[in-house]
This record gives structure tokens, C-alpha cells and sequence, in this order.
């Protein structure tokens, strides 16, 4: 037909197909290769997982958790045990000395309760309640380093002589709450660990105690600020 041309559509773009092409198959081997690293990240998190969720308990019955990680027990007649919870022994490790105060003196929920001392790192704790120290558990004094063995039984600290308990539990977490906490602080320790927390873990993803001993003076500080609410 007179005044017309033919044009080959994929003759004049054959070039461009070509170039589309050839970066496909190019980026193909390239996202294999960048998305293996993440795969290895993602596994290795998957494993670590578990391993914290065993690696400290919570029981639920009759205990009422403070954030700063000491536990409060009442007994009868306004007398509450105090102790430390399984997250906070075993994330400072091996307690070379505990620190109590006098039987007689006061201590206040939210301010220094007692101190541990891990190597050359002090650390103050907060007390779950106020009232009076009435009694402290003079086995540790001797043994500090047994409290691992059994956090919320024969290991308790110190017993409180507390006439504000009813309005010290409400500030206190128990049950699903405290359940719930544990979860949030599981999650920061595994963020963390994500960003080089220190020498965490054994052969096997299982989580050594006393991760506190491995953190220079500034990290140390700084988790110390954030589990144990020191400022």
C-alpha cells in the first residue's frame, strides 16, 4: 500500500527485551545470594528463641513480680517474703555477696532494697514493698551464690513487715500480667542479643548466667538501667 511502512515492533525493541532479560537472569543468582545471610539470621533466631523461654521461670501462684525484678510473697499478718526473680539472677550470674540492710530499718517499694555484688560490678536492687525488715536469710550470707538453685523458695531474701500491702500489690504484677511483662522482657533481651549483648551463649543456643560479667562499665550501666530501673 502506497505510503505505508511496515515496522517490526520486536525487531526495533529486540534490544531493549534483551537488556530486561539478561538483569533478570542477573539478579536471580545476586537475591539468592543476599537472601542467605537473612535466612542464617532468621534461623539462628528461631533457635535462640526457645532457649531463652527455658532459660528462666516465672511462677505465678502467690507471687507478686516489681519491674525492677524482686518478687513479694505475703504471708500472715501483713509479713511479706521478698526475694529476686530466676531473669534477674541469672542475668547478673554468679552473686559473690548480698548486701541487706540492718534488721529494723525501713525500705520503700520502688527505691534500693539490697545489693549484689558479681565480680567487680555492684548492683542495687529495688524492694518490691515498704515496710520493716523483720528478718533476712542469714544462709546467704554465707552462700549467696546458692540463690540460683531455688529463687522463689528457700532462697528468699529478707521478710517485710508491710502495713501497706494492700496498696503496694496494686502497683505490683501477678498472673497473666506478670506473664505478659516476662514476654516483653524476653523480647528486649533477644533484641539485644541481636546487636552483640556478648558472649550469650554455649554450644548448643543454650544461654550462659551471667551475662553481666562479660559487659564492659558503660553496657553494664546500661542494662542495669533498663531491667533493674536503677538510674
Amino acid at each position: 500500500m502506497e505510503g505505508f511502512t511496515y515496522l517490526d515492533i520486536f525487531a526495533t525493541k529486540g534490544v531493549e527485551y534483551l537488556l530486561v532479560i539478561s538483569v533478570l537472569l542477573l539478579f536471580i543468582p545476586f537475591w539468592r545470594m543476599v537472601s542467605r545471610p537473612a535466612r542464617a539470621i532468621y534461623q539462628a533466631t528461631e533457635s535462640i528463641v526457645p532457649a531463652i523461654s527455658e532459660w528462666f521461670h516465672l511462677p505465678e501462684e502467690k507471687l507478686y513480680y516489681h519491674q525492677g525484678h524482686g518478687w513479694a510473697m505475703p504471708e500472715s499478718g501483713n509479713v511479706v517474703r521478698v526475694g529476686m526473680d530466676d531473669f534477674a539472677q541469672k542475668l547478673v550470674g554468679k552473686i559473690d555477696a548480698i548486701q541487706f540492710p540492718q534488721v529494723g530499718s525501713r525500705v520503700t517499694q520502688g527505691e534500693k532494697g539490697w545489693s549484689l555484688l558479681a565480680g567487680s560490678k555492684s548492683i542495687d536492687m529495688l524492694s518490691p514493698v515498704d515496710g520493716e525488715i523483720i528478718e533476712i536469710n542469714k544462709s546467704l550470707l554465707s552462700s549467696p551464690e546458692s540463690i540460683g538453685k531455688d529463687p522463689y523458695g528457700q532462697s528468699w531474701l529478707m521478710k517485710v513487715q508491710a502495713p501497706k500491702i494492700s496498696a503496694n500489690l496494686k502497683n505490683l504484677l501477678s498472673g497473666g500480667l506478670a506473664r505478659q511483662w516476662m514476654e516483653g522482657v524476653r523480647e528486649s533481651l533477644l533484641a539485644r542479643m541481636n546487636y552483640n549483648l556478648g558472649a550469650v551463649s554455649q554450644d548448643g543456643g543454650v544461654l550462659v548466667d551471667g551475662i553481666a560479667r562479660n559487659l564492659d562499665r558503660e553496657r553494664w550501666d546500661e542494662i542495669a538501667r533498663e531491667y533493674f530501673l536503677i538510674s
